[in-house]
């Protein structure tokens, strides 16, 4: 268990060749958009039509699927071309969510990311193609105006920049930071619970890394301030995409220095080390109280899993 693709991680294994040195040629760009060839990720609203009809499930339709549902075509994103050579382009739809729903073909669905990824329908690395789609598309979405002089801006680059013509600023798509992380003190880990997690679930600690912050600086931080314990060590593990909207989740292991727990009620609901044995038995779901960890689509997960087991989940 070495490669964190193989594990289980939805949002991992993009296969998409993005070919970014040729995004500012818009020629290329236009032939490649009006091909045969061209494939379409249509989202209404963060949800992906999904075609249903066959599994694995497609997220990748010809132009003519979404000719109905108002396509803004000033706004299509290149997300890279397939192992094949074709293109692949996400648009968003202006038809809301239940025009979309009343009028779709039987086959066709929306199918929100997180489903998706619960589901494991799709083909390998589809996840992650959905994940690239849904965080530039939020993007663009949220970042119409220049944060200089507040003019409309141009979307250029194939969707990685906008361009405003106002006053020339530049701007390009963001990704959050998030430290995740497991911490252990020898045969027992830390876990907390905020109040978004279902009943009964607990898992790693996490927080976004500030500006001028390393990795481990935001682990150190985040879990003093969340649970009052001191870090020392801390390894990197894996990573994962987090179209919510557009976080990469950084996983690592931490060694704590000290033990009493001081959590922060406005955060966390509870907190407190688990012992290994009992972290086993939340993962086999016989925890005799109905604990348990994170669903396998999260990097959580196999940071818990990691630790439980003694394997090694680095690349």
């Amino acid at each position: 268990m070495t490669d964190p693709h193989a594990l289980g991680f939805a949002y991992h294994g993009n296969p998409l060749d993005r070919l970014s040195e040729h995004r500012g040629d818009d020629r290329w760009f236009a032939a490649h958009l009006q091909g045969a060839a061209a494939r379409f990720v249509f989202l209404c609203e963060g949800r992906p039509l999904v075609g249903i009809a066959e599994h694995p499930l497609s997220i990748l339709h010809g132009r003519d699927t979404g000719a109905g549902f108002s396509p803004r075509e000033g706004e299509v994103v290149l997300l890279g071309f397939d192992g094949e050579g074709a293109p692949v382009f996400a648009v968003p739809l202006d038809a809301s969510a239940e025009e979309v729903e009343a009028a779709a073909p039987a086959g066709l669905k929306l199918i929100d990311i997180r489903s998706l990824a619960l589901q494991d329908a799709l083909a390998p690395g589809h996840l992650g193609i959905l994940a690239q789609a849904s965080a530039l598309l939020h993007w663009h979405a949220t970042h119409r105006h220049c944060s200089r002089c507040g003019a409309e801006s141009v979307m250029k680059q194939g969707g990685y920049r906008r361009d405003c013509p106002s006053c020339g600023g530049l701007h390009f798509p963001r990704t959050d930071p998030v430290a995740i992380m497991l911490v252990a003190d020898g045969d027992d880990c830390l876990m907390g619970r905020p109040p978004r997690l279902a009943e009964g679930v607990f898992s790693t600690l996490a927080g976004f890394i500030e500006p001028g912050e390393t990795i481990e600086e935001a682990v150190r931080r985040e879990v003093f301030e969340e649970a009052g314990i001191r870090v020392g060590r801390v390894d990197y593990h894996a990573s994962q995409p987090w179209p919510f909207p557009a976080s990469l989740m950084i996983g690592c292991h931490g060694v704590a220095t000290s033990r009493d727990v001081t959590m922060d009620e406005s955060e966390l609901e509870a907190c407190r080390w688990f012992p290994r044995e009992e972290v086993l038995a939340m993962l086999e779901d016989r925890h005799p109280q109905g604990l348990k960890v994170p669903p396998p689509l999260s990097i959580a997960h196999w940071l818990i899993r990691n630790w439980a087991e003694r394997t090694d989940v680095s690349a």
